[in-house]
Parts: C-alpha cells; sequence; structure tokens
C-alpha cells in the first residue's frame, strides 16, 4: 500500500455557460434545426475517403429529431433525419443517457458493392474497408432508406421497415445506443464484412449478424441474435444466445459460433460529452465495476462523475504538445477536438485519474520517433476515443501505459484506453517498434484495433515496419475487444500474470516476402498470440486467428497462439481459418488442434473448445513481492468431501493507492476468491472466517474492514457480514469475523465467496509499503 497526500478542488457550475470553443470541426445540432438542414450536415460529414486527414464530429442537444409517421414504409417516410456516418465521423448524442436524443430516420453505415448493377456475385470490398466511425448514447427509431433516390433499385424493396443497418468492421463502435427496432451489421446483399463492436446498448429487435464473420457484443440487451459465421462473442448480455462452440479438428456446421459469458470480468462505459441547460457541456466519466451484465443506464446501476467542462483543455489540431503538456501539468483534462496533431514529442499524461477525450477520431500523429501518447506510473486515468499514426522516421512505442516497472495502479478504478485505434502505415508511411505497451497493472483496454496497414500508403514488408501490436508486462490487465492484425512478429506478447482476454481478432502478416524472412527461432512464424513462458495465470475466451499470405510463397505460422502448458493459462473456444493465398496455419495452441489449409470448409477452419486438456499440473507457487500483500491460509480438514481453496495462483492482494478522505486515508481492493465445495450427505454447518494481524511499520490490523459477498453460490453458502475499518472504533479485521456460513441441511455444491476490502488509516500515517498476513480458517 503506497500513501500519498491529495488534493480536492471543487469548480462550481456556472450560472450561465457559455459555449466552448470546439473548434471548426465539431457540429452541435439542436431543436431549432429543419430536417432538411440536418440532413445537409450529416450529408456533409459523410463524404470523406478512407485516408483523408478531415475530421468530423457532430453531436445533438437533448430532444426529438424527425417524424415517425413514416416508420411502417421507409421508402415513403418523409420528415426523417438520414445519414450515412462517413470515415472520421462520430456522431453522438449530448444527454445523460441515450433516450435523451431520439432520431426517427437512420444514422447508418451501407456496404459497399463491387457492381451496382450486380451486388450479389460482386459482394467485394463490402464492409471490409468501413472503419474509423463511430455513434454513441442516442435513440433511433429506425427508419432507413438508401440516401441517394435515384439509386438503381436493384431490390424492388432496398429498405426494410424498423431496421438500422450498421455493416462495419473494426473501429467503428457502437456505444451507448437504444436501437427500438432492429440491427443488421451487414450489407444488404450478405457483402464481406469482418469484425465489430457494440457494448453497453440495447436492442430491442433482432441482430442480424449474417456474414459478419466476428463481432463482440459487451453488457448489452437485444431481443434476439440471428446468424454467427466464425466467431461470435457475448459478455454480460441479456438475450445473448447459448454458450454454443463447436470442438472439432475440423470445420463443424453442427454447432454455433458462440461465446457467452455471464457477466464482463471488468468493464466500464467510454467517457461522454453531455449538457444541459443549467449546467451547460460536461464529460460524464463511468466508474469501473467488475462482473457487470446489461446497460447500466438502462438497469440503473451506472454511476460515476460528470466533469465540467472548465476542468478541460481543449486542444486544437495546431497546438503543439508542449502547450497540451503544460495545460496537463497544470491540473487540466484534456479534449482533443477533431483533427491531425502533428507530435515532436508525446502528449504526457502523469496526473492520477486524468480523462484525455478524443472527438471526431482526433488523430495523433508523431514526427520525431517519438511516442503519441505515454502515461506515468499512475493509476485511474482515461483515454478514449484516440486515433494515433506512426510516423516514418520509427518510434519504438506509440502509446505507453506506466513506465517499465511501474508500480501505482487501482482494481476499482484501473486505467482504461477505450476505442483507441493505432496504424501503422496507410495514411502515410509510417514505422513503429510497439504499437501499445501496457506496462502498469490493472488496466482496461476496451476496444483496442492495433493495425499495420495491408492496404494504403507505405503497405510493404519492408516499408511500414512494426514488430508488435500489444505487449502487455503489467500484472491483472485485462482486454475485452481486442483487435490485433499483420505485425510483423508476435501481434500481442503478454508477460503480466492475471491476464484476461474477452475476444480476440487477429490476421497474421500478409505480406512476408518468404519463410526464412518469417521465422521465430526454429518454428516458421509469429504465433499471433504470445503468452510469455514466466506467466502462470491468463484466461482467454472467443479467439480467432486467420491467415492470407499473399505473396504467392509457401508461408506456415507453427501455431496462432503460444502459451506455457499450466492449468491455469486457459484459453476457451478459439478458430484458426485459412482465407485465401498460399501456406496457412499447422496448429491453434501449441502443437494442439490441426492445420487450417487452402480446402473446403473442414481443410480452411478448425476450432479449438478448451486447452489446456484435463490433468495438466498446476504452476509452482509464486514467491510474493516487497510490495505485496501476502495471505495464508490454515485449513481445518473437515470429514467426507469438504474442501475449500483460494481459487487463485498468486495469493497477494495489492490494495488501491491510499486516498485522502480529509479525515482519513483510505484505500480499497478485493479480496481472492475463495472456493468452497461441499459434498458430504446431510450437509452439515460449516463456517469460513477470516483474522488479519498488524501490518509491518506498525499500523493494527484493526484498521482494515470488509464486506463479505457471494461470488457464485451453492453449498448453502451466505456470505458474512459487513466489519467495519476500526479506525476510530471496533477491531475490524483483527478479530475473527465470518467470511461465509452455511447452516446444516445445505444443499450439496460449491460456492465462491469474495470480499471488498476497506483500509483506512490515520492522516499522518508515513507513505511507505505495509503488509500484513490473513489467516482464513474453516470449520465443519
Amino acid at each position: 500500500m503506497a500513501l500519498a497526500g491529495s488534493a480536492l478542488v471543487a469548480v462550481p457550475a456556472a450560472a450561465a455557460p457559455d459555449e466552448p470553443d470546439f473548434g471548426p470541426n465539431v457540429t452541435i445540432i439542436d431543436q431549432s434545426m429543419s430536417v432538411d438542414a440536418i440532413n445537409a450536415v450529416l450529408a456533409a460529414a459523410s463524404g470523406e475517403s478512407e485516408f483523408s486527414t478531415a475530421r468530423h464530429a457532430i453531436f445533438f442537444k437533448p430532444g426529438t429529431y424527425g417524424s415517425d409517421a413514416g416508420a411502417a414504409n421507409p421508402l415513403t417516410a418523409t420528415g426523417i433525419v438520414l445519414g450515412t456516418v462517413g470515415y472520421y465521423e462520430t456522431v453522438g448524442g449530448l444527454g445523460a443517457n441515450p433516450g435523451d436524443v431520439l432520431i426517427n430516420g437512420a444514422l447508418h453505415v451501407d456496404a459497399v458493392h463491387g457492381a451496382e448493377t450486380d451486388p450479389w456475385n460482386h459482394q467485394s470490398p463490402g464492409s471490409l474497408t468501413r472503419f474509423w466511425r463511430s455513434m454513441s448514447n442516442l435513440a433511433i427509431n429506425p427508419i432507413q432508406r438508401p440516401i441517394d433516390p435515384n439509386a438503381p433499385a436493384i431490390d424492388p424493396a432496398r429498405a426494410d421497415p424498423h431496421q438500422l443497418r450498421w455493416a462495419v468492421s473494426q473501429a467503428a463502435p457502437l456505444r451507448q445506443v437504444d436501437i427500438r427496432g432492429n440491427l443488421t451489421l451487414m450489407g444488404r446483399y450478405g457483402e464481406y464484412a469482418s469484425g465489430g463492436y457494440l457494448a453497453d446498448s440495447r436492442v430491442s429487435g433482432t441482430i442480424l449478424s449474417g456474414s459478419q464473420q466476428q463481432w463482440y457484443t459487451r453488457d448489452s440487451s437485444i431481443g434476439t441474435w440471428n446468424g454467427g459465421v466464425w466467431n461470435m462473442v457475448f459478455s454480460g448480455v441479456q438475450g445473448a444466445p447459448a454458450q454454443d462452440f463447436p470442438d472439432s479438428p475440423s470445420g463443424d456446421l453442427a454447432h454455433s459460433k458462440f461465446t457467452t459469458l455471464a457477466t464482463t470480468p471488468v468493464s466500464r462505459p467510454a467517457p461522454y460529452l453531455t449538457w444541459n441547460q443549467s449546467d451547460g457541456y460536461a464529460v460524464f466519466v463511468p466508474d469501473a465495476k467488475p462482473n457487470t451484465a446489461g446497460a447500466g443506464w438502462q438497469t440503473g446501476t451506472q454511476t460515476g462523475s460528470s466533469l465540467p467542462i472548465g476542468t478541460f483543455y481543449l486542444a486544437k489540431p495546431a497546438d503543439s504538445a508542449a502547450t497540451i503538456n503544460a495545460q496537463l501539468q497544470a491540473g487540466k483534462n484534456l479534449i482533443l477536438t477533431p483533427g491531425v496533431y502533428a507530435l515532436n514529442q508525446a502528449i504526457a499524461v502523469n496526473r492520477p485519474g486524468t480523462v484525455v477525450l478524443g472527438l471526431g477520431m482526433a488523430t495523433l500523429a508523431p514526427t520525431a520517433g517519438n511516442a503519441a501518447i505515454t502515461v506515468g506510473d499512475v493509476a485511474g486515468v482515461k483515454l478514449a476515443g484516440i486515433t494515433v499514426d506512426a510516423g516514418a522516421t520509427p518510434s519504438p512505442v506509440l502509446v505507453r501505459v506506466g513506465p517499465a516497472g511501474a508500480k501505482q495502479s487501482s482494481a476499482t478504478d484501473p486505467t482504461t484506453l477505450s476505442d483507441v485505434f493505432v496504424r501503422v502505415g496507410g495514411p502515410q508511411v509510417g514505422r513503429a517498434g510497439t504499437a501499445i505497451e501496457v506496462n502498469s497493472a490493472n488496466v482496461l483496454l476496451d476496444d483496442i484495433w492495433a493495425w499495420r496497414a495491408d492496404h494504403g500508403t507505405g503497405a510493404a514488408w519492408t516499408v511500414n515496419t512494426a514488430a508488435h501490436g500489444l505487449v502487455v508486462n503489467g500484472d491483472n490487465v485485462t482486454a475485452t475487444g481486442l483487435f490485433v492484425e499483420h505485425f510483423q512478429h508476435n501481434q500481442v506478447v503478454w508477460n503480466g500474470n492475471g491476464g484476461r482476454t474477452v475476444f480476440y481478432q487477429s490476421e497474421t502478416p500478409y505480406d512476408p516476402p518468404s519463410q526464412d524472412a518469417w521465422t521465430d527461432a526454429t518454428q516458421p512464424g509469429f504465433a499471433s498470440y504470445k503468452v510469455g513462458a514466466g506467466v502462470t495465470s491468463h484466461q482467454a475466451y472467443g479467439l480467432g486467428v486467420y491467415s492470407f499470405f499473399n505473396q504467392g510463397a509457401d508461408i506456415h505460422l507453427h501455431a496462432a497462439i503460444e502459451a506455457p502448458k499450466w492449468s491455469t493459462v486457459r484459453f476457451n473456444n478459439t478458430v484458426t481459418r485459412f482465407l485465401n493465398g498460399s501456406g496457412g496455419i499447422d496448429n491453434i495452441v501449441n502443437n494442439v488442434g490441426g492445420a487450417v489449409l487452402k480446402g473446403n470448409d473442414a481443410t480452411a477452419t478448425k476450432y479449438l473448445r478448451s486447452y489446456p486438456p484435463a490433468g495438466t499440473p498446476d504452476p509452482p507457487a509464486p514467491g510474493g513481492g516487497p510490495d505485496q500483500q501476502t495471505i495464508t491460509a490454515t485449513i481445518v480438514e473437515a470429514p467426507g468431501e469438504f474442501s475449500w481453496t483460494i481459487d487463485a495462483v498468486d495469493h497477494s492482494v495489492v490494495l488501491s493507492n491510499a486516498a485522502n478522505m480529509g479525515t482519513f486515508l483510505q484505500s480499497s481492493g478485493q479480496l481472492k476468491p475463495v472456493k468452497v465445495t461441499d459434498t458430504r450427505a446431510g450437509g452439515p454447518a460449516w463456517s469460513l472466517s477470516g483474522q488479519v494481524g498488524d501490518f509491518t511499520g506498525g499500523l493494527p490490523g484493526r484498521y482494515l474492514g470488509w464486506t463479505p459477498r457471494l461470488v457464485t453460490g451453492g453449498a448453502g453458502a451466505v456470505p458474512g457480514g459487513a466489519v467495519a475499518a476500526g479506525l476510530t472504533s471496533g477491531n475490524g479485521l483483527a478479530d475473527a469475523s465470518l467470511l461465509g456460513s452455511a447452516v446444516d441441511g445445505h444443499a450439496k455444491g460449491t460456492a465462491t465467496l469474495g470480499a471488498d476490502l476497506d483500509l483506512r488509516v490515520p492522516v499522518d500515517t508515513a507513505p511507505g509499503t505495509y503488509t500484513a498476513t490473513l489467516t482464513l480458517t474453516a470449520l465443519s
């Protein structure tokens, strides 16, 4: 536990807030504008080319826009808001919740036909390059038809009632939207689409995924889901399809391709801009929460902080990195207004809790071999809505979270990267070592696309050089929605313990000129997802790795995933696929899974439901570090089949940095989960208690309290009562305190118990690291 002083600054709301200067690339729409004027704004922003340098952000103030009178027949509907969301365009509502802005009409994305006169037979490129756009924080009553009224009537209907089309691939998130109808994720004619992201949303009707090859949906509610090609992943989604994934050495049509998790391990909705009449503009920053399900704004569980616009520096593309950094050093948060920022040094975020919010795909472009943005050895930073373009001078790293050996982190307020997209090549010649490097612990990566360009400017093996898309060195890092593609060595290198990934999409590089040019030691190719040899705990769900070697050479990858073989390093629901070209992938994980090669679906696709196999040994117990608190356990044996264990490889708990609460310093964390199994006849009563000794350095153990909770039910388990930290009264956990128990006659089964830890110490406690031992005792 590291203690440091802190100050709280109250910023009063302005009585008559002025309009901030968001610059020329932000358009604010209010109800005084006609539908024709709104549609003209949308049309003007939607026409950028794939590698344009223009950027646009469009916001709707709270209200209802457009008429719903023609919802049943979109082709003849009048007075609707209708616009395509184009490249480098973000559209959002300024309400507190999505329902504060209602659009009668459609803000949509369509696929591109290879031939408009015969789209069924010309489906490429479809949506394969529908990148770099977003929509958030609004409700849509879908009334959609083609923008061009003179478009050839290939399909007589050309519009379906109550259906919105969002036919995209990577870097095109839907966040916190309320779609009051159906949502289609592909083009009308089944055009190719390759991966997307939906989070914190509600879709009342059916989501049709169709030709979408993979898709990730997080913390949402949906009516029904229809479709699935290779890898459809759901976490915390109410209405999601049931878990159903193949376990076959060949193509499998008998199972759906669904990975369904009841909750998301940890999540935080992205920060977003808001406005109301009395307070003006602010940025709402949602809290991070564990084990989430459903959209927080819908279930009433979303909490967070509203930061007045006066706490932000509104940067413009002409600003230098030095100007921006001076504002950050002065204590400001940062809004990057739309545009491309040429930076000769990194934007340096060194204050805990800083918020950096990009609008309109704001893009950071290093010019001198520097990083684009770095986070210091601090916790609770939020980076959202940022695109990074590598420059011609190689940057060793483009985005760095924490310096090497970073110590500061918070499990309850994790540094979070939301919608951060990094490109090496494409709009310009770019070179880098690593796109994103995470050295801090307890970091959340939510919707990340690291892309070494396979097309555009500088897309060639010896030109847009880059080794890795993501390197994770910190412990307990979680990735939800991770897309990493085409880098020249391992796409992902994960060296930290306790890592978790929910959904992974990766294509190997297309362009190795020969096998000799792409060989890792003695094995062909570089694994896409590599877990370091020293890692003893890792979990990943819903991974897809694909090959398309297009240089005409017989290129092979030994294994899509490489990892140490321990029972606690697990991969769940993994698919490999030969897309096109030559060569292939020889294994899924290590030496398991079989090869994907050119041929029919059975030859070109392989699935692996679980790795490693049953019976794989546990790793050796890790040693504790000097900045860790070590939890030891005393097990009291009971007759029969009663047992319990700490459900983690590492029994260390690191509390958050202590925050100054005025009259005391407070630090928090979570007990490692404790699994209790009881299969004894008659269900004898049992109890599990904890007691802490004094901390090193003379801090009394009574300063620690807890709130037990039931993580998973079973074995009759009931959590114990909360025990307050004993700073001013009481003995806290210095006295034996109940974590959980069951009465006589309980059912057989297994339960998991946890607890939120609360440490409160005097404000004059000396800074330092303090360690205590918590002993758990079971009785039955």
